[in-house]
This record gives C-alpha cells, sequence and structure tokens, in this order.
C-alpha cells in the first residue's frame, strides 16, 4: 500500500504562518493560536527533506486525549480541536486541518521544559556516567543504560531557541522562574508523569522519560501548553522488549536517526532524504504508539473542546486543582509494577 503524501507547510488561504518551528506551523489569533502539526521530522537538529505521512495527526491526537485525561490534574491551553470551531479565516482549510490542528489559549510559556525521568537513558545515562548525578540529583550507584530508578525525578532543562537544550539544576531553574513556581511545576510534571505512565504501561509501553511545558496566564494561572506525551515529546519502549544494560527499541524516529548514521551524514547541509522503507517504517512506529495509548481511529479523530468556554476564564482550560504536594523534590513512589518514565523528546540530547 503506498503511502500518502506528506504534509510539509500549511497556508491559510494566502497567509503563510506567524511562526513556523520544526514541526508546527502557528497561526496567531489575537489571544488564540491555531497550531498546526505537519509531518516534517528532524534528526541531529537539523529538519529533514522527507517528512513522516501522518506523523503530525498523531502528534496532535496523541497530545489531544492526554490534554483530556489529565484535567484533574492542571488545566490545558486547549480550546477546540474541530475545524467547525476555528477562525473564519481557518474554516475553508478544514480538510488540512483536521485532526492535525488544535486551537489553544495563548499564553506566556514558561522559560524551562519540565523533565521527568523514570529510567537511566539519554543524556541522563550520559551526565550519571560522567559525575554519578542527574541535573545536580545524586543517583545510586553501579546503575546501567536503561535502568528504572527508583523512583522518577524531575530534572529541568534550558530551552534553545537552535541546537540542544541544557540540563540544569533545580537551583538553576528556580534563579529563572523562582522557587515557588519551580515548586508548582515540579510537582505537576511528577503527578502527570505518574498519571502517563501507569496508563501507557497497561497499553504495553514504557514511558521512560519526557519533557511537558507550561504557560502562564494573565491572571498567573499555569496551564499545561504545546504536546504532551508524544513520540516526539518522550521516550517509548516497548515493555515486552525491555531489557536493561543498552539501549531499548522504541516508538520513535530512532529508524530515521540508525538510517542517518548508517550513511555516516556529517550533520551539516545539505540533509539527505529517506529512503520509502524507513519513511514507512518509522510512520508505523508513530502509528502503533498512537493506537496503543488511545484506542482510537486515526482518520477518525474526536473533535475535543476545553473544559470551559474561553470567556469564563480568559480562554483557559479547565483551572488547576489546588492539593497538597507530595514530597516535594521527588514526587510519589510510582505504582506497584509500572514502567516510570519522563524526559525531554524534542531535542537531540534526551
Amino acid at each position: 500500500m503506498s503511502l500518502a503524501s506528506p504534509v510539509l507547510q500549511t497556508r491559510l488561504a494566502d497567509r503563510a504562518p506567524d511562526r513556523r518551528g520544526k514541526v508546527r506551523d502557528i497561526f496567531e489569533f489575537g489571544d488564540r493560536l491555531l497550531i498546526v502539526a505537519s509531518d516534517r521530522i528532524s534528526a541531529f537538529d537539523y529538519v529533514l527533506g522527507s517528512g513522516i505521512p501522518d506523523k503530525g495527526k498523531v502528534l496532535t491526537q496523541i497530545s489531544a486525549f492526554w490534554f483530556e485525561r489529565t484535567r484533574s490534574i492542571v488545566g490545558n491551553h486547549l480550546l477546540s480541536t474541530d475545524p467547525s470551531q476555528f477562525p473564519e479565516e481557518a474554516r475553508a482549510a478544514a480538510d488540512l486541518l483536521r485532526g492535525r490542528s488544535m486551537l489553544v489559549t495563548r499564553t506566556e510559556p514558561l522559560p524551562i521544559e519540565c523533565v521527568a525521568r523514570g529510567y537511566l537513558s539519554g543524556s541522563g545515562w550520559k551526565d550519571y556516567r560522567a559525575t554519578g548525578e542527574i541535573c545536580g540529583i545524586r543517583l545510586p550507584p553501579a546503575l546501567h543504560e536503561s535502568d528504572r530508578l527508583p523512583r522518577p525525578i524531575f530534572t529541568p532543562a534550558t530551552k534553545a531557541q537552535s541546537g540542544h537544550d541544557i540540563n540544569i539544576t533545580e537551583r538553576e531553574a528556580a534563579d529563572i522562574i523562582g522557587s515557588e513556581l519551580l515548586e508548582r511545576v515540579r510537582d505537576l510534571t511528577l503527578r502527570l508523569y505518574a498519571e502517563g505512565s501507569a496508563h501507557a504501561e497497561s497499553r504495553g509501553i514504557i514511558v521512560a522519560d519526557t519533557k511537558f511545558e507550561f504557560g502562564r496566564l494573565p491572571d498567573g494561572e499555569i496551564l499545561l501548553i504545546d504536546e504532551v506525551l508524544t513520540p516526539d515529546s518522550s521516550r517509548f519502549w516497548p515493555i515486552d522488549g525491555y531489557a536493561p544494560g543498552g539501549p531499548q527499541p522504541s516508538f520513535d524516529k530512532q529508524f530515521v536517526r540508525d538510517y542517518l548514521e548508517s550513511i555516516r551524514w556529517n550533520k551539516q547541509p545539505p540533509v539527505p532524504s529517506l529512503p520509502s522503507d524507513v519513511v514507512a517504517r518509522t510512520r508505523e512506529k508513530y502509528v502503533e504508539a498512537f493506537r496503543r495509548l488511545t484506542e482510537r481511529d486515526l482518520d477518525s479523530p474526536e473533535p475535543l473542546q476545553g473544559a470551559e468556554p474561553p470567556s469564563n476564564r480568559a480562554r483557559g482550560g479547565a483551572p488547576a486543582r489546588k492539593e497538597n504536594s507530595p514530597e516535594p523534590l521527588r514526587g510519589a513512589e510510582p505504582p506497584s509494577n509500572r514502567a516510570g518514565g519522563g524526559a525531554p523528546a524534542r531535542k537531540e540530547n534526551r
């Protein structure tokens, strides 16, 4: 079966996006944003010439699934995934936008990435080998690559406009956003991780690490924004293939990275195109992650609305529930027999 052509660029009539990221195109509508996930794929900090068909749909619909599921933990910026509810200028592009776009509340994004890690991998493994620590958190000795950590940890990172994010300590993060706000987002990060990794494990997926982003409304309310627990923002491993002591198979763009390494690309322009088999296998991994997590049909997305009308809440999601925080530094113990998780995926230094 031949694959549909990937969506690499989006426009609204004659209007180009106000901002274009590695994957997402963003159109501004006053205090709202229309975020469209393309099928672009990046590796080693470069957007490749080839796209992965339906990747944008997978990212959008997984995020919408989690926004809906985690409203009791924290409000979020999602207003609607239904093109008929989008601004009039966008409705003419409904066929393009359906399933890969969401209308959201505009917030002021916090200038740090909020990372949760349940397993020792990526940049965390590299830091541990060098120092025995991750972001200033001392870990037990003699751990191996991909080992499960005693409990999930919060490891913030700076946001890089280009290149890699940089892991920082909690003290450094507090210097950036303040200690009170840091405590709030640390608590939210670990609670979101616990919810996400428990559900994912029940679907046969380990969330080894993931990153969350938060934004602030003018009244100070914190909302969950961007993407949530997707193959691009997380490290997903199949439970049935888990074998600590080395790298794990994953539900992401590992086929792409492996191919680029195999051709000895020097990670400089020009950027190579991907062969059809790499594209197809990568798409299969993204779609499999979507189906496992959501048990939904990718081509028949369920339109989702925000928890309350935006006029009631400065266009926000459901208000964040106030609860007593668990242990402030490390969060609560993970559920029994659960695969932990959490760390960045958007950047290549995970």
